[in-house]
């Protein structure tokens, strides 16, 4: 690689990143205000809006590389069934690591996260359910098309019965105290525009088209350089590609949890995980031979391993920040195993 292409693409992740960053500001301060015009509560404000609003990025890339990709159908497919394992992968690792340092200095390792405790119950309950069917799918023969079919709708019907299930816990935790509000204004409102249910979806919408194209251009970035030192493709979208497409979420869980917001915090993290261990996985199943190879189940174990010890740290309290640390140090075991083959 010459001097001039690592510049040009480290300053090209640069400036995405900056656009992500300056996308997620709009996107927390929208729904913010959104939910609370709603009335609905925190949980399904992080867990679905959040969720499924910035889970947009990594959704796109196994889609378009399965039913839009290249001439070469192997490599598709192996970017396809990475992207969609790698983003719970990252999600459950090291985006709850980042949301854990990220309160480190100011709540210590002992400190809690005080995330609304029903909904991230329910939340990772779903999610390590899901996600277990996902990973025995791999080992439902190809030829059982059928099989893999049912099991397919199946992941999409628990995702609708969760959703049903999170909207309908909404009156109920509100009345408790745990709605959605704001204590910022709308910034579209500082340019003169009336804050309103338009203005706010207006740049909900406008924060949502900055996440997604910020989120391609550094996936083009980091392809770039990846493609230069050679990694698999299957490592790159396992790996490399979740980076860039769970940027939207990482940062988001921080501004959150930084501002004492713990519930959205943790349901833009665990409704992702939700959203991604069932529709996604669905469309692995059926359109991909979704088998167990080395690096795939390898990080499918990663991904529950740091699920259901996310879950067993969950208490009456909340979640210590030390527990959320040790799903980082699970992120590099994977990480330091699968590059060491």
């Amino acid at each position: 690689m010459t001097h001039a292409a690592l510049t040009r693409y480290v300053l090209e992740l640069a400036a995405m990143l900056l656009v992500i960053l300056i996308a997620a500001e709009l996107f927390t301060n929208a729904l913010e205000h959104l939910g609370e015009r709603l009335r609905i509560s925190e949980g399904v404000t992080g867990s679905v809006f959040a969720a499924v609003g910035t889970a947009l990025p990594e959704t796109m890339v196994p889609l378009i590389a399965l039913l839009a990709g290249s001439a070469n159908a192997a490599v598709d497919e192996e970017i396809g069934v990475g992207a969609i394992l790698g983003a719970p992968l990252m999600l459950s690792t090291l985006s709850t690591a980042l949301m854990g340092l990220a309160v480190l200095r100011a709540r210590g390792p002992m400190g809690l996260v005080r995330a609304e405790r029903s909904g991230l119950v329910r939340d990772l309950n779903a999610f390590v359910f899901a996600f277990v069917v996902a990973t025995l799918a791999m080992f439902v023969p190809v030829e059982f098309r059928y099989g893999r079919v049912t099991l397919s709708l199946f992941l999409v019907v628990t995702y609708v019965v969760y959703l049903l299930l999170t909207i309908r816990a909404s009156a109920g935790l509100v009345r408790k105290g745990h709605g959605t509000e704001t204590d910022e204004r709308l910034f579209l409102s500082r340019f003169g525009l009336r804050p309103g249910i338009a203005v706010t979806l207006l740049q909900l919408a406008l924060a949502l088209c900055l996440l997604v194209g910020g989120a391609k251009g550094f996936i083009d970035g980091v392809e770039g350089l990846s493609t230069t030192f050679g990694l698999s493709a299957l490592l790159l979208s396992l790996i490399v590609i979740p980076i860039a497409t769970e940027l939207p979420e990482k940062v988001n869980s921080i501004l959150w949890i930084r501002r004492g917001k713990d519930t959205l915090a943790f349901g833009n993290i665990t409704g992702a995980l939700v959203f991604q261990s069932t529709l996604l996985p669905a469309i692995g199943i059926t359109l991909t031979p979704w088998q167990p190879r080395f690096e795939v189940l390898g990080g499918a174990l990663a991904t529950l391993a740091a699920a259901i010890w996310l879950r067993l740290g969950v208490r009456a309290t909340g979640v210590r920040v030390w527990v959320l640390l040790v799903n980082g140090t699970l992120y590099l075991a994977f990480l330091v195993f699968s590059l060491a083959r």
